[in-house]
């Protein structure tokens, strides 16, 4: 439905709509660059329910859309200002399979000499024929679960979690796999299971594979969201790297990376973008050069991100309006800074976040839900522990402030 209205908008409009088919999204980013089109729009959930579907657009070098370029076309829409032909002007519709092309361009970008044994689960998602079939052109022995398209996600929820990922977890421990690898629904992120069947945190992925690309290119700038481990700190300060801090969102990242010229960038849920390849977060792309970055140092998965120390994180939400969050936000950084009477940094580029070298804390609106999160990070669980409840305190005390 969402596909048929959105061509007929194009068309109706003037422009020409050429459909890719089921693709992952970073298929779509590429292929939008690589066959110059001007824009590109993915119609997903993502790591979503179905029910979430929406449009996410790129632009010409295959970049997804900031939040100025969202709103200017939210604001259309709301407007209803939009502009059509008359009918003998109207744009055509074509349907193409280029999704060889991609196919080639990560086969160009990773060689792999090993016969990796590895266990791909698709969540029933767009890579569902793509990354089985790119990682046996790679060399790998595969084995594919949940491989059937389906967009009500039949074998697991889209978001590749620890929960979900149980299955596949089993599957590696009992067949003795090398990597139990998984995908969200549009293949834009990715999620490894090691040689053990453990899952492999998010922040520890991360942080292991920004080493590994700082290790190859002798140094450089990592882009990653306030949101990441400071073990991504550590672990670039061990490198001879820099981490740049961005707002959370992989555009963010993607604009971080151009205007640092930064040598990789990711956000710790598995979205990573590989720049001297192209600029979209890419699953697909991502697990073949894990499998690299494994090969190339001679370690197992387990070894890989043992590297990486390990610190307690800890989450949680309070309920706000969404018309009551800036007020909140704004209360927030008058008072929040005073609770703490050590020495302590202040970044307020995404919500307010308050670190120190053991610690940190970030208070910010979420973009999706009528909430505010509270994300703590810290050497210890007991300090995580203290920090999350301060900070879920001040929250709903600022909230009570606003919204009496």
């Amino acid at each position: 439905m969402l596909l048929s209205a959105f061509v007929s908008g194009v068309i109706a409009a003037g422009s020409d709509a050429v459909n890719l088919g089921i693709v992952p999204t970073p298929v779509l980013a590429y292929l939008t660059h690589t066959l110059h089109f001007d824009v590109g729009a993915m119609i997903t959930a993502s790591h979503n329910p179905p029910e979430y579907n929406g449009i996410k657009f790129f632009d010409n070098a295959g970049v997804a859309y900031g939040s100025l370029e969202q709103l200017e076309i939210e604001k259309i829409i709301e407007t209803k200002k939009s502009r059509f032909v008359p009918w003998n002007c109207v744009g055509t519709l074509d349907s193409i399979n280029e999704a060889d092309r991609y196919v080639e361009m990560v086969r160009r970008a990773v060689h792999l000499e090993k016969k990796w044994q590895i266990i791909v689960d698709a969540g029933c998602g767009a890579a569902h024929s793509l990354a089985p079939q790119l990682l046996r052109l790679l060399g790998c022995k595969v084995t594919s679960v949940n491989s059937q398209p389906d967009g009500f996600f039949p074998g697991r929820t889209p978001e590749p979690s620890p929960e979900s990922l149980k299955p596949l977890s089993l599957l590696v421990r009992e067949t003795g796999v090398d990597l139990g690898i998984a995908y969200d629904g549009d293949a834009d992120r990715v999620s490894f299971v090691d040689e053990h069947g453990v899952f492999m945190p998010f922040d520890q992925s991360l942080a292991a594979i920004a080493g590994y690309f700082l290790r190859q290119k002798g140094g450089g700038i990592i882009a990653t969201p306030i949101d990441a481990s400071m073990s991504i700190d550590e672990v670039a300060a061990r490198e001879h790297g820099e981490v740049v801090r961005t707002a959370v969102g992989d555009v963010e990242v993607a604009r971080a990376i151009k205007e640092k010229n930064a040598v990789f960038g990711g956000e710790p849920c598995g979205a990573w973008i590989i720049p001297e390849v192209h600029m979209c977060p890419d699953g697909v792309l991502s697990s073949a050069m894990f499998l690299k970055a494994l090969e190339t140092e001679n370690v197992s998965a387990s070894s890989f991100i043992s590297r990486v120390p390990v610190y307690a994180i800890m989450r949680a939400k309070v309920n706000c309006a969404s018309k009551a969050k800036e007020s909140t936000m704004n209360r927030l950084k008058e008072k929040l800074p005073a609770r703490f009477q050590e020495h302590i940094q202040i970044t307020t580029i995404d919500g307010i976040r308050i670190s120190t070298n053991d610690w940190w804390v970030l208070i910010r609106p979420s973009g999706t839900e009528p909430t505010i999160r509270i994300t703590a990070e810290a050497r210890t669980e007991k300090l995580a522990k203290t920090l999350l409840e301060l900070g879920v305190n001040e929250v709903s005390n600022a909230v009570r402030e606003v919204v009496p």
